[in-house]
């Protein structure tokens, strides 16, 4: 099964609007007129969506994402904003079940699940984010944690809302710690979380599904990791600020 990769660039609580501007008309000179064989996104935070908007919402090649969405269309949630409004700024994806959001904001797998159930309601592709924690995976814990966050999180799903969603395998003691997993220790919880998926919709599904790695991607080890046959791309934090380096993170990832 060949599936398309997809590199999704997380800016986290970086780069308001001017900054945004930067790195937008910089990378957008550094890839104009080239094609790619995968899909790039850009994630800014809320506040930078319109600036991001404004320079790429129309060019075809780049899609943006938001960093969150709310499990509610509307109302009293000071704070929150709803997959509505996020179409209004050509968002195409939503980060949802980030590790930063279960452990800073305590957010379960019952509430990840109906913020992915609203995005799909709403159109939006999920990048749906899962892992495991050192201790958890110390203790010999990796299947039982990654099963409950396959399972509860895609819980609902039609087939074709699946296949609309990204997820996004993140270890989490990986994440801004400058340490990788190795290929052989992703493949395998990609290989696992694949399975999952078979076991939740068929075999089909899960061969058509797409799986990123996220936890400390950089452009030198990129080629390694997306060499794994169970890796579908990146969701990429810190090395996706600086424009260069996010391009070459997709240039030796999906060379072509």
């Amino acid at each position: 099964m060949i599936r398309k990769p997809i590199f999704a660039a997380n800016w986290k609580m970086n780069k308001g609007p001017s900054e945004t501007e930067d790195f937008a008309r910089s990378f957008l000179s550094k890839v104009q007129n080239r094609t790619f064989p995968c899909d790039i996104v850009i994630a800014p935070p809320f506040v930078s969506l319109s600036k991001a908007a404004e320079i790429l919402g129309n060019v075809s090649s780049i899609a943006l994402a938001a960093q969150n969405c709310s499990q509610f269309d509307s109302g009293a949630y000071t704070g929150e904003i709803s997959a509505m409004m996020l179409k209004e700024f050509f968002v195409h994806y939503v980060i949802l079940g980030h590790s930063e959001r279960r452990a800073i904001y305590g957010e379960t797998d019952e509430v990840i699940n109906a913020k992915v159930r609203k995005a799909r309601e709403l159109n939006l592709r999920p990048i749906f984010c899962i892992g495991e924690t050192l201790e958890e995976r110390n203790e010999g814990k990796l299947e039982k944690v990654l099963r409950t966050q396959v399972s509860e999180g895609l819980k609902g799903l039609s087939e074709r809302d699946l296949l609309d969603t990204v997820i996004a395998y993140e270890p989490v003691w990986a994440i801004g710690t400058g340490v990788t997993a190795t290929a052989d220790q992703a493949q395998e919880a990609h290989a696992f979380v694949r399975s999952l998926v078979a076991e939740q919709f068929g075999a089909d599904p899960a061969a058509k599904i797409r799986i990123q790695y996220g936890g400390s991607v950089k452009p030198n080890n990129a080629a390694e990791l997306m060499a794994c046959p169970d890796i579908d791309g990146a969701l990429i934090g810190g090395a996706s600020l600086e424009p260069q380096s996010f391009l070459d993170i997709i240039q030796n990832g999906a060379p072509g």
